[in-house]
């Protein structure tokens, strides 16, 4: 029976894009809306104070890495992730399941987090990818994911029963069920045998929720059709708040739109979905106007660590420049700008590129700070923005401007 009340309060009149509100425990979240990644009970870089300026209305947190350290039972006796992190509004907590991929057929396969979406638009990859024996850390059967912490070597073994108790113990608004998430350059066969491992794990994952949280299911299926479709209908079936969407979404941007447009028309229209892992300025966009409600992405602080800058169409940002700059151009060094001259954020009021290049070349990590403050902001209300022309009937229009 579902706990998450979720209320659609305007549909596109010319696509499948859609504004909700949903309530959690702490607080409600008005969708579609970017929830930035706090792996390990911190967006890298920001505080919650930060956070809350910004604007950001729900985090999202890495159960994989907070059951090593420092442990969900230290967080449970601590009064759980939010009184932990001093964070006011919801949290969600993923499986686990994705770092089982990265550590297991990531590995394997050779393209681990770098190429896990889209390897084709990435620098390529050997078809079909050579094995890399010895070096996985995960494995999955039946019984669940048996790894090795990447920061002991010790042995531990992740069931859907156990997924769930640590992500109550953590005290999340909103769960997931334990699931693999296949390679992009899986077979069929392998998919459909993991797809259906999910499914059951699914059913293990709400059979164990003992509390009151929202728990999503997850579809899974890779680049294939028929498995796409059985998989919708497998996870709308259950007993769940919410449907994410994870796995490998193929090997192209097309593939991805194509998993979307099987999918979509057969998800409960009440019920929230959430693309799991998508946080690109064009997948955003795409995403929206098929009906996706939430995503989660590391990509805007992981970004500013590398030094890579968000910016508006209205700046020059395109889908050849993926919407970014680098500030360590030599370019900058001298450029009085701030870095988005349409972005009201604090940092694009205050500083110029010039510092912020001379703050990066430096190594200083102050230069770090400011960049994720930006990112997060520009991530944050660029899909504040796309609820807001949902709401006036505006926003193919809007996606056109930014994407003509």
């Amino acid at each position: 029976m579902s706990v998450l009340p979720f209320h659609i309060t305007k549909k596109s009149e010319t696509c499948r894009a859609r504004a909700g509100v949903v309530h959690f425990v702490h607080g409600k979240v008005e969708t579609p809306c970017f929830v930035p990644v706090a792996t390990k009970a911190t967006v890298k870089t920001l505080t919650c104070e930060d956070l809350l300026e910004i604007g950001v209305e729900m985090l999202m947190c890495n159960t994989y890495h907070l059951m090593l350290k420092p442990g969900s039972q230290r967080i449970a006796a601590l009064g759980g992730l939010n009184t932990f992190m001093g964070w006011p509004g919801p949290v969600m907590t993923d499986s686990g399941g994705f770092q089982a991929f990265s550590l297991g057929l990531g590995i394997e396969h050779g393209s681990k987090k770098k190429c896990l979406y889209f390897p084709d638009a990435s620098p390529p990859l050997q078809h079909p990818p050579k094995r890399r024996s010895g070096q996985m850390f995960a494995t999955m059967d039946e019984e669940g994911v048996h790894f090795r912490s990447v920061y002991d070597m010790k042995k531990h073994l992740l069931t859907p029963e156990k997924s769930i108790q640590t992500q109550e113990e953590l005290g999340a608004d909103l769960v997931f069920v334990l699931d693999e998430c296949t390679s992009p350059f899986s077979s069929y066969e392998y998919t459909k045998e993991s797809m259906e491992r999910t499914h059951r794990w699914a059913q293990r994952s709400v059979a164990a929720r003992k509390s009151n949280q929202a728990i999503f299911g997850i579809i899974q299926g890779g680049e294939f059709e028929d498995l796409r479709k059985e998989s919708a209908r497998f996870i709308a079936s259950l007993p769940v708040d919410g449907i994410g969407i994870g796995g490998s979404l193929g090997k192209s941007k097309k593939d991805m739109h194509a998993v979307l447009d099987w999918i979509m028309p057969l998800l409960p229209e009440n019920k929230p979905r959430h693309l799991l892992g998508i946080g690109v300025v064009e997948d955003l966009f795409e995403s929206v106007e098929r009906g996706v409600d939430l995503f989660d992405c590391v990509s805007a602080t992981r970004n500013a660590r590398s030094g890579y800058v968000y910016y508006s169409s209205k700046a020059g940002g395109t889908q050849k420049n993926k919407y970014r700059f680098k500030i360590a151009h030599a370019s900058f060094a001298l450029d009085t700008q701030p870095l988005d001259p349409h972005c009201p954020c604090k940092v694009c009021q205050k500083y110029t590129r010039a510092y912020l290049h001379h703050l990066f070349k430096a190594e200083e990590l102050t230069a770090l700070r400011l960049l994720s403050y930006h990112n997060v902001y520009f991530m944050v209300h660029l899909v504040k923005d796309m609820r807001k022309a949902i709401l006036d009937d505006k926003f193919m229009e809007m996606k056109k401007k930014w994407m003509p």
